[in-house]
C-alpha cells in the first residue's frame, strides 16, 4: 500500500505521476512550504489531515476589487480589514495564513478566526500590497473574498439559547438538590428553592423551550410533522404539570429539573446537528459569482466603467482578459480567442471572427481587453439566469412523519388510558402524576441527542475525506438517490489538461524552460495552462524574461522574441515544428507536446462501483456526442446512457423527466445550474467559481473523486446508527412507560433515567462509529450492499 501524500495526507492514487504525492498542486504546495521555510506548517498539522489542493494553486486570478477595499481602509495611518478566507483545515493552516501576512512590508498583525473562517488585517496605511498576499495566499490553496456574515443569526441566536439554558439547568439541579436528600417541605428553606425552581424552569420554556414550540408550530402549519413536536409536547407536559402541582402544593410530581435539564440537552443536540454543518459552508468563501464590470464606450468616445448587470441592447463595451461575457455580444474585433468549457462544457477553445456572436457566459482568453456589442439585456442574458441562486425548500422525511405520527398517536392514547384507569382506581393526583410522567418520560432525549451527535461524527469524517455536506436535508435525499448524472468536462475530467509526453519537458534545457516559462506565465489557454502547471510542478527558480516582446496570434499560438531570436509555441504549421503543439526557436523544432483530456484519480473505480451498488450512471455534456461516447466507454457507463452537445437547458429538461425525483447531479460549470435545480441533490468538485458551491448539498475538495464513494458509504453507516440509537429508544420508552403505568415514577426517577438513557445512546453512536477505523472500509462496505430502499431519520 502505498505512503499517503506528503502534504495534505490523502490516499496517493495509482495514476499519480510522482508516487509521494495525491497531485501535482499538493506537490507544488509542498515544494512552496520548504523553499519559504514554513516547515513548522507540517509539524503543527501533527499527522492530522489537511485539504487537498486543487489547480487553484497554479492560475493567477483578479485581485482588483481587493486593491479598491483596501483603499478604502486607508483612510488612518493604521488600516484595518477583514476578510473571507477559503481553505483552512486545521491550526496549521492558521499558522500559515498569518505568518504569511507578517512577512508582508507594512502588517501590524493578523487573526484568523477559523470557526467564521475570517481574517483580520491591520497594516500601515499605502505600504502593504493586499492584493500581492491574496496572490500569495492563492498558491498555497488558500483563496479571499469580501467576508460575508460571520456567524448567521440563528445560529447566533441558538447557541445564546443553548448557553442560558445550560446556565438555568445547573442552577434548577443545584436547587432541587436538597429535596433529592431528604429536605421536608416544611424546612426553612424549601419553599424559597421550590420557588425558585419554578422561576428557571419558567425561563426555560421561555428561552429555550420556544424555539422548539415556534418550530413545531410553523411546521403544523406547512402542513407536516416535525421531530420538535414530541420534544415540544414532552415540555409542555412537564412544565404545566409541574405547575399545577406546585400551586397545589403537591411535591411528589414536580419535574421542574427535568424541564432545564431537558431543554438544555435538546438545545445542545440541536446545535450540534447546526454546527457541523456551518462548518462545511464556512469552508466556502460566502461571495457568490457576478459579472465584473466593463467598460462602455460613451458617445465622445471616452470608456465608462458600468457594472455589466447595466448593459443594455446596442451597448459597446471593452471586455478584460479573463472576465466572462456578460450578455451574447457580437466581436468588434478582427478575432479573439474564448473558453466555452464553464458555458456549455465544449473542452476546446473557440476561436470567433468579427461579426460572429459570442455566448453569454465564454471566457476572454486573450491578453488584452476585446470589443463587443451587446446582443441583449442583462435581464435577458442566459448567465443571468444560470448565476441565480435559488434556496431551496427543506425537504419533508415521510418516513420520519408516520413515524411521529404513530408515536405521538400512541403515547398520548397511552396516557390517556392510564389516567383513565389511575384515576378510577386511586384519584385524581395519582392518575395526573401517571399521565404527565408518560408524557415526560416517553419524549424522544435519547434520540434527540445521539442523532445530531452522530449525523455531526459522519460528517466531520467526510471532511476529513474532502467531503463537504452543507445543507440539513441532505442525508433523508440522499437516501431516495437511485440515478447519478455526471456532467464530463471538469467534471469527470481534470480541470486542466494534462501533458502526455512529459519527457518532452524534461529533455529541454534550462534556458529553453525559462523561455518557455515566460511564453505561458500569464496566458489563460487551456494549453499554456497546462504547461504552466508542469513547470511550477516538477521544476524550479522560474524567473520570465526581460527585454523580450510577447504576442499572442488567435488560433495558433503565442511568439516571444528577443534580438534576433524569435520562439513560437502552437500549431506546428504556424510555429514550424511537426505534430502536437510545436516549440520552435527561428523556425526549428526543439520539441513538440501532446496533451489530452485526463479523468480524475478514481473516477472509474467510482462509477463502477456505483454502477454495481444497482445505481443507474448516466453522463450529460455539452461537448460533442462522440467526446461524451468515448468518456463513457471509458468509464464502463452504458453508451445509451451517455449524451452530447446538450445545452445548459437540455440538461435541465432530461434531469427535470427523468432524474427529478430520484436522480443526484455532479457538475461544475454554469451550463450546469439549470440541471442543479431540477435535481433532487447535487454536489460539485468545484469551489472556486462562486456558483455552484453554493448551491450543491455537498462539495469535494482535492481531485479525486474517491469522495463519492465515502459519501454512500457514510450515508449508509449512519443509517445504521440512527437505526439502532431509535431501537434501543424503542426499548427505553417501553420499560419507562411500563414504571409510569405501574405507579413507580417519580421526578428522583425521571431525573436519573432520562440524562442515563442519554448517555446510552450516545456511547451506542460512539461504538458504532468507531467500530468502522477507516473510510476505506466503509467504501468497500457499501460497493457491497444495497442502495437503502427507504428515506431514515
Amino acid at each position: 500500500m502505498k505512503p499517503p501524500c506528503k502534504h495534505c495526507g490523502a490516499p496517493v492514487p495509482a495514476s499519480a505521476p510522482v508516487p509521494e504525492f495525491c497531485c501535482g498542486g499538493c506537490q507544488f504546495v509542498w515544494n512552496l512550504i520548504h523553499e519559504q521555510k514554513l516547515d513548522a506548517f507540517y509539524q503543527l498539522t501533527s499527522g492530522s489531515i489537511t485539504t487537498p489542493q486543487s489547480s487553484l494553486v497554479f492560475h493567477a486570478r483578479d485581485y482588483r476589487w481587493l486593491s479598491g477595499l483596501a483603499a478604502a481602509a486607508e483612510q488612518s495611518p493604521t488600516a484595518e480589514l477583514r476578510l473571507g478566507i477559503q481553505g483552512i483545515s486545521c491550526g496549521a493552516c492558521v499558522w500559515l495564513i498569518e505568518r504569511l501576512f507578517l512577512r508582508m512590508p507594512g502588517s501590524i498583525s493578523a487573526r484568523v478566526d477559523s470557526t467564521s473562517a475570517e481574517i483580520y488585517l491591520r497594516w500601515e496605511s499605502g505600504k502593504c500590497d493586499l492584493a500581492a498576499y491574496a496572490a500569495q495566499l492563492q498558491k498555497f490553496g488558500y483563496l479571499v473574498g469580501p467576508a460575508g456574515v460571520a456567524t448567521p443569526p440563528p445560529m447566533r441566536n441558538l447557541t445564546l439559547r443553548m448557553g442560558i439554558a445550560a446556565a438555568l439547568a445547573l442552577n434548577v439541579m443545584l436547587f432541587s438538590l436538597p429535596s433529592y436528600l431528604g429536605m421536608e417541605a416544611t424546612d426553612q428553606f424549601a419553599d424559597l428553592f421550590s420557588r425558585i425552581c419554578a422561576v428557571l424552569a419558567s425561563l426555560s420554556i421561555a428561552i429555550g423551550g420556544s424555539y422548539f414550540f415556534q418550530r413545531s408550530f410553523h411546521s403544523l402549519r406547512a402542513g407536516y410533522l416535525h421531530m420538535d413536536l414530541p420534544i415540544s409536547l414532552g415540555l409542555i407536559a412537564a412544565y404545566a404539570g409541574s405547575m399545577f402541582a406546585w400551586l397545589r402544593n403537591e411535591e411528589s410530581f414536580l419535574y421542574f429539573d427535568f424541564v432545564s435539564i431537558f431543554t438544555f440537552l435538546m438545545l445542545a443536540g440541536r446545535w450540534t446537528q447546526q454546527r457541523a454543518v456551518l462548518a462545511n459552508r464556512n469552508h466556502l468563501l460566502q461571495m457568490a459569482i457576478r459579472p465584473g464590470p466593463v467598460d462602455v464606450e460613451q458617445p465622445d468616445g471616452t470608456l465608462l466603467q458600468t457594472p455589466a448587470e447595466n448593459l443594455s441592447y446596442g451597448d459597446i463595451f471593452h471586455l478584460p482578459s479573463g472576465a466572462h461575457v456578460p450578455v451574447r455580444a457580437s466581436l468588434l474585433n478582427p478575432q479573439a480567442g474564448f473558453g466555452l468549457a464553464w458555458i456549455n462544457g465544449e473542452s476546446e477553445p473557440g476561436v470567433f471572427r468579427a461579426g460572429a456572436l459570442i455566448p453569454a457566459g465564454a471566457a476572454n482568453l486573450e491578453r488584452e481587453p476585446v470589443r463587443c456589442r451587446a446582443a441583449e439585456a442583462w435581464p435577458d442574458s442566459q448567465l443571468a439566469r444560470l448565476l441565480r441562486i435559488e434556496t431551496r425548500p427543506e425537504a419533508h422525511n415521510d418516513l420520519m412523519e408516520k413515524i411521529i405520527r404513530y408515536y405521538l398517536l400512541a403515547v398520548l392514547g397511552i396516557s390517556a388510558m392510564g389516567f383513565a384507569i389511575w384515576w378510577h382506581s386511586a384519584g385524581l393526583y395519582p392518575a395526573l402524576q401517571v399521565a404527565i410522567s408518560i408524557l415526560i418520560v416517553s419524549c424522544p432525549c435519547a434520540a434527540g441527542v445521539a442523532v445530531p451527535l452522530a449525523q455531526e461524527m459522519v460528517v466531520a469524517g467526510l471532511r476529513r475525506r474532502g467531503v463537504y455536506v452543507r445543507v440539513h436535508d441532505f442525508w433523508q435525499r440522499l437516501a431516495r438517490v437511485r440515478k447519478i448524472i455526471f456532467d464530463k468536462t471538469g467534471t469527470l475530467t481534470l480541470e486542466t489538461l494534462v501533458l502526455t509526453n512529459r519527457d518532452a519537458l524534461t529533455g529541454l534545457s534550462s534556458a529553453h524552460r525559462q523561455v518557455l516559462w515566460s511564453m505561458v506565465a500569464e496566458s489563460l489557454h487551456p494549453v499554456a495552462a497546462c504547461l504552466r502547471e508542469e513547470l511550477l510542478t516538477h521544476h524550479d527558480q522560474l524567473e520570465p524574461l526581460r527585454d523580450c516582446e510577447l504576442s499572442e496570434t488567435t488560433g495558433m499560438g503565442i511568439e516571444l522574441r528577443q534580438g534576433d531570436n524569435v520562439w513560437r509555441l502552437g500549431r506546428p504549421e504556424w510555429a514550424g515544428g511537426e505534430g502536437g503543439t510545436a516549440f520552435t526557436l527561428n523556425a526549428v523544432a526543439l520539441c513538440s507536446f501532446h496533451f489530452a483530456e485526463h479523468v480524475r484519480p478514481e473516477a472509474r473505480q467510482q462509477t463502477q462501483a456505483l454502477l454495481q451498488r444497482g445505481f443507474e450512471v448516466f453522463l450529460l455534456s455539452g461537448d460533442r456526442a462522440e467526446k461524451a461516447a468515448k468518456m463513457a466507454a471509458e468509464l464502463g457507463i452504458p453508451r445509451e446512457h451517455a449524451f452530447g452537445a446538450l445545452s445548459p437547458e437540455d440538461k435541465a429538461a432530461w434531469v427535470a423527466r427523468h432524474a427529478a425525483a430520484d436522480g443526484l447531479m455532479f457538475g461544475d460549470g454554469a451550463n450546469d445550474s439549470l440541471a442543479f435545480d431540477q435535481a433532487l441533490c447535487c454536489g460539485t468538485p468545484a469551489i472556486d467559481r462562486g456558483l455552484l458551491e453554493h448551491k450543491a448539498d455537498f462539495f469535494l475538495t482535492g481531485r479525486s473523486l474517491a469522495g463519492i464513494g465515502a459519501l454512500f458509504a457514510c450515508a449508509e453507516l449512519r443509517r445504521k446508527v440512527v437505526r439502532r440509537v431509535f431501537a434501543f429508544a424503542v426499548g427505553y420508552n417501553s420499560l419507562a412507560i411500563s414504571a409510569c403505568l405501574a405507579g413507580w415514577m417519580s421526578p428522583l426517577v425521571a431525573a436519573i433515567i432520562m440524562p442515563a438513557s442519554s448517555l446510552v445512546s450516545i456511547g451506542l453512536v460512539w461504538v458504532t462509529l468507531n467500530s468502522h477505523r477507516g473510510t476505506d472500509s466503509m467504501e468497500q462496505d457499501a460497493r457491497l450492499s444495497p442502495p437503502c430502499s427507504t428515506a431514515a431519520a
